[in-house]
């Protein structure tokens, strides 16, 4: 069975603004950051997202061609499903729409033989799918600035979900990865 992993980028405060990614995500670039980014792509083979997250990474990897930052031809390659109930087409390489039955549908590639489900962005699709208790793993890779306000990850609302840290390191530039899974105690 395969494992469901969101990996997120965010703020100390939960901030994860594509729009804003200049002031706190490039800042602490670094080789070891970088090098976490290319190892979290290339060890799945799958990629889940909402349409939102899949129109913004759409626009920019089918025009990359010569397998830039070491993970171009495995995001144009591998299958990518986009949960969309608007999306009426998904013309990236080996996209396809899942409209309805999300729960069953993901249920379905989890149970497929494989490398892991990895998920990017797209809170409102984490948030339902942590609902439904399928996320597997939760990669935050947090950068060390504060926003004070911005496109949160983590919303009110979202149902309380109890972890276990099953690793942290502390890259070059003071991001800090940590990896939590699921527990129920």
């Amino acid at each position: 069975m395969r494992k469901l992993v969101v990996s997120e980028w965010m703020t100390l405060d939960g901030v994860f603004d594509a729009d804003t990614m200049k002031e706190w995500f490039e800042p602490y670039d670094s080789e070891d950051r970088q090098n976490y980014i290319k190892e979290n792509v290339l060890t799945s083979d799958a990629f889940l997202v909402g349409r939102v997250t899949y129109e913004m990474l759409a626009s920019y990897w089918p025009n990359q061609k010569n397998n830039e930052m070491g993970i171009a031809d495995r995001l144009n390659n591998a299958p990518k499903y986009v949960v969309s109930s608007t999306l009426k087409k998904a013309e990236w390489n080996n996209s396809t729409i899942i409209n309805e039955d999300v729960v069953e549908e993901v249920t379905k590639l989890k149970q497929q033989p494989g490398q892991d489900i990895l998920m990017f962005g797209s809170a409102t699709l984490v948030q339902s799918l942590m609902e439904a208790d399928l996320i597997d793993e939760y990669r935050f890779l947090v950068h060390p600035t504060i926003m004070g306000g911005g496109k949160r990850f983590f919303k009110e609302g979202m149902v309380a979900t109890k972890l276990k840290l099953v690793k942290t390191k502390t890259l070059n530039s003071g991001v800090i990865l940590d990896c939590y899974q699921p527990t129920t105690s």
